[in-house]
């Protein structure tokens, strides 16, 4: 990030800045600060969100606002799911005046010391006030994918899954919606806390699992182990015991990314899937449906994938 100061200083000129919100090689997130604007657009969505909450912290400091909601879920490392870019969200404590800006939305609430944390030397508010802030005000897909998430991070350690420290944070957030009793979104922030499973791995597994329940299925268990060959087990993503079929988010990161692929080649990755759905279908005797983030944009759009396998809700 640069100040309008440091530019100038650099040499560029001042009309060049003015037109920054607009064209040219900056591009100005706040008032004063600045950013290479290629450089900055070839960043992810939530990358630029997590500079953009940078700059509105250096053209607020010395204020009272605490970054929050979305925004706090980017700066927590939260997966975000269709993310694209938006204002930095803070809150601030108290009915004083909080009026919003470009790139900067102003939050007034209740903001106790002990929902307050600082990361990176940014002050937002801790992982459950983020996660309770995000249940209240995002849409479901969003707020299940950050509730799983941060709920994974307490329940499960490799492969080993804690009932109790989930029900532990179960009732950490259902306190807090008691206490928030009457106001917006508590209907909704309840219903997220209890649907929120922290064995989903990916936001696709969580939109997948949102969207299953969303056309009918109920009977829904996540990573559930198949004995595989020489003692190995093998971990599907989704479980519909209501039609005895497995669901398998199927991004593309694995076949793409190489570091995912572990130095392995395409064709070996898609050999050794091929090779495992095998196995379990043969094992099982259960159907395997696969789909991608296409097929889970929407409910209907889900069932129809799984229609197309013979797959259809139980009611």
């Amino acid at each position: 990030m640069y100040t309008r100061e440091h530019l100038l200083s650099r040499g560029v000129k001042a009309d060049a800045l003015a037109r920054a919100s607009r064209e040219g090689p900056w591009l100005r997130l706040q008032s004063g600060v600045y950013v290479d604007r290629a450089a900055h657009l070839e960043r992810r969505p939530a990358e630029r969100h997590r500079v953009a909450v940078d700059a509105a912290m250096w053209s607020t400091r010395g204020g009272s606002a605490v970054v929050s909601h979305l925004s706090a879920a980017v700066v927590h490392g939260l997966p975000q799911y269709r993310f694209g870019d938006r204002a930095v969200e803070v809150t601030l404590a108290g009915a004083g005046k909080g009026s919003s800006r470009a790139g900067l939305r102003r939050h007034l609430d209740a903001l106790p010391d002990e929902d307050v944390a600082v990361i990176d030397g940014i002050p937002c508010t801790t992982l459950d006030r983020t996660v309770f802030d995000v249940a209240r005000t995002a849409s479901l897909e969003m707020a299940v994918s950050c509730a799983d998430a941060a709920l994974r991070r307490e329940a499960m350690s490799s492969r080993r899954f804690d009932a109790v420290a989930q029900e532990r944070w179960r009732e950490r957030l259902r306190e807090r919606a008691d206490r928030a009793a009457g106001r917006r979104g508590i209907r909704r922030a309840r219903w997220v806390i209890e649907f929120a499973d922290g064995r989903a791995e990916l936001p696709g597994e969580s939109v997948s699992r949102l969207q299953l329940h969303r056309i009918g299925f109920r009977d829904i268990d996540l990573q559930v182990a198949v004995a595989g060959p020489n003692g190995t087990n093998f971990f599907v993503d989704i479980a519909l015991g209501e039609v005895q079929t497995f669901f398998e988010f199927d991004g593309e990161t694995k076949y793409r990314d190489e570091t995912v692929r572990g130095g392995r080649s395409v064709e070996t990755v898609v050999l050794a899937e091929k090779r495992r759905e095998d196995w379990i279908r043969g094992v099982t005797q259960w159907r395997l449906c696969r789909g991608g983030f296409g097929d889970i944009r929407t409910p209907e759009m889900l069932a129809a994938r799984l229609a197309a396998f013979g797959v259809r809700p139980p009611r």
